[in-house]
């Protein structure tokens, strides 16, 4: 376990490759804390559902016509392959949205006004490395969709038709303008030709003039000729629009399976985020990384009853056992055998009942236990055990001379069937830091130097007051009990540097989920509960009435799989010398 140890401590920051947590780990315990956040992941599912079903009731009525043509240029020869480069595709997908085109369908739609509102609901597209046209009408009525989807593609058709033939006419209108001045020379040198006699030069001249220019004439007439016989369509229908049988869109349940897809993507993506913002850790990993020690246990819920009581019975106790013979056979822990218990913050009623539980179990293990409550602001432990009649333990009695804590008292605890630790009570003093660093506390301590004991020291919480810090330099090993639900990263970091800055080192954690309350909740003891000091009992007395009886746990366990719980029996409860359970 201190190798665990050691490699929770150092290797850098998390993603480094030296660090113990590579990504894959990393990765793992956080989507596990994702799944904390059911109540987002539930919301962005049902705002996906209701996004589908919103987009799927929308398009329920809408009906897509389609019609494709292919076009071609004006040729003499109809039956020739024309090249996709010769025709500019992106400029005549633009003229077929075009106003003169929408105007053109509104006409023969018998709605000449209407040519914003036909040109809202088309779509025009055009297929890679092709010369066709996609024209794709969306109305509410499918024969309404088909009706103006043919409208249109015949009205581009006729569009195109008329520019081609418009610039034939000019062509062979201006041909014809050419040939006109032609045509007046010819019949000029004709006439000249028929005044002049044959054979002599001018006549030859005359002659050669008009071959020429009847040769002009016979080119421009030829030109004139390609342009007239050319076809002018501007292409064919390949495909006729016609009424949809079904509305547009994937459909309602497809819609609703993308929506439920996309709602645990946008859940996901709101708890991942809350989880960046969220302060406080949310796993044994997050513990372990902030403190660089490892999660020695993690207490059970009990299912009835207050969870944090003192001596425990069932799954509770087993989990304390555990941890305490992970502490015991730790090396760092073995060599000093003294154990500091303390919260980060808040209340130290869980820190409390695990120092009582885990002195009872090194009691158990055959350990000298002495648990000392170090906690002189609201000392309450005194009154909350089972004083056993006379028994204590053969170490000294004083630590040292003086009337104050932490020497006179020492009250030997019956841990029912573990056995019996001492417990050195807490007391309410003038001056605490004095108090708890006194050359008596130090040699009250220094009882973990004997062979076959340990020490468990009891301190408030280390954020809220300096006790514990001022206990680490002789008892350096420290413990922390924390719920990590209700902690906060940087409280867990600031633990770890006082800690180590006052020459500590720390354990490990023990963690727990019963929320760690506050001071304010814990409240002033009655003064009837406050210890007081006094002889011990004697061998055989009884004790006196008004102590309070023992809390404990009642085990979960039922059918006889427990091992050895934590009983306390009360005195009350004898009859004839054998006790009632």
């Amino acid at each position: 376990m201190s190798a665990a140890r050691e490699e929770g401590r150092g290797g850098g920051p998390p993603g480094h490759p030296g660090h113990p947590y590579d990504e894959p780990d990393l990765l793992r315990d956080q989507f596990r804390q994702l799944l904390r956040y059911r109540l987002l992941i539930v919301a962005g599912i049902l705002a996906g559902l209701a996004g589908g079903a919103w987009l799927g009731l929308r398009a329920g009525d809408t009906y897509i016509a389609t019609s494709e043509i292919t076009l071609r240029t004006p040729t003499t020869d109809p039956l020739a392959a024309t090249s996709v480069d010769r025709v500019a595709m992106g400029s005549e997908r633009r003229t077929a949205v075009s106003d003169v085109v929408a105007e053109r369908a509104a006409e023969a739609l018998g709605s000449p006004g209407a040519t914003a509102s036909l040109k809202h609901g088309l779509q025009v597209t055009n297929p890679p490395n092709t010369e066709v046209l996609r024209f794709a009408y969306s109305a509410g009525d499918p024969e309404v969709a088909a009706d103006r989807a043919n409208a249109f593609v015949q009205a581009y058709l006729d569009n195109r038709q008329a520019d081609a033939e418009e610039t034939v006419a000019r062509s062979v209108a201006s041909y014809e303008d050419q040939r006109a001045p032609l045509l007046e020379r010819r019949d000029e040198l004709q006439d000249a030709l028929d005044t002049l006699a044959e054979g002599s030069s001018a006549y030859d001249s005359t002659a050669a003039d008009l071959s020429n220019l009847a040769g002009e004439i016979a080119e421009i007439n030829s030109a004139i000729s390609s342009l007239r016989a050319l076809d002018t369509s501007g292409g064919r229908v390949i495909t006729a629009a016609t009424p949809p049988g079904s509305p547009a869109g994937p459909g309602l349940p497809l819609l609703l399976c993308i929506g439920y897809v996309v709602g645990i993507g946008l859940g996901l993506l709101a708890a991942w985020v809350r989880l960046v913002f969220d302060p406080t850790v949310r796993s044994p990993g997050d513990v372990t990384r902030a403190l660089r020690a490892p999660v020695l246990g993690v207490l059970p819920r009990t299912g009835r009853g207050h969870p944090d009581r003192l001596l425990a019975e069932g799954r509770l106790a087993e989990e304390y056992r555990s941890v305490a013979f992970r502490l015991a056979y730790d090396e760092t822990f073995a060599q000093r055998r003294r154990l500091l218990v303390a919260a980060p913050r808040g209340s130290i009623e869980t820190p409390l009942a695990t120092a009582v539980n885990l002195s009872a179990a090194f009691a158990e293990m055959g350990m000298d236990a002495l648990l000392v409550e170090a906690d002189l602001r609201t000392p309450s432990l005194s009154g909350q055990l089972r004083h056993a009649d006379g028994v204590r333990p053969g170490w000294p009695t004083d630590p040292g001379c003086g009337a104050g804590w932490p020497t006179g008292v020492r009250v030997p605890i019956d841990a029912g069937e573990s056995g019996i630790f001492d417990l050195v009570p807490g007391r309410r003093v003038r001056n605490v830091p004095r108090a708890l660093t006194a050359p008596a506390t130090s040699r009250l301590i220094a009882h973990a130097d004997t062979k076959g004991a340990v020490v468990v020291v009891l301190a408030p919480a280390v954020l809220s007051y300096a006790d514990a810090i001022a206990l680490t330099d002789r008892v350096d090993g420290v413990l922390v009990v924390c719920d990590p639900s209700q902690v906060r990263r940087d409280d867990l970091a600031r633990v770890r540097e006082l800690v180590v800055g006052a020459g500590g080192v720390l354990l490990g954690a023990v963690l727990h989920s019963w929320g760690s309350g506050t001071e304010e909740d814990r409240g002033p003891l009655p003064a009837e509960q406050e210890p007081a000091p006094g002889p011990r009992p004697a061998p055989g007395a009884r004790p006196r009435q008004e102590r309070p009886v023992a809390r404990h746990l009642p085990g979960d366990d039922r059918d006889g799989t427990e091992t050895l719980g934590l009983r306390v029996l009360d005195p009350a409860d004898l009859e004839d010398g054998s006790p009632r359970q």
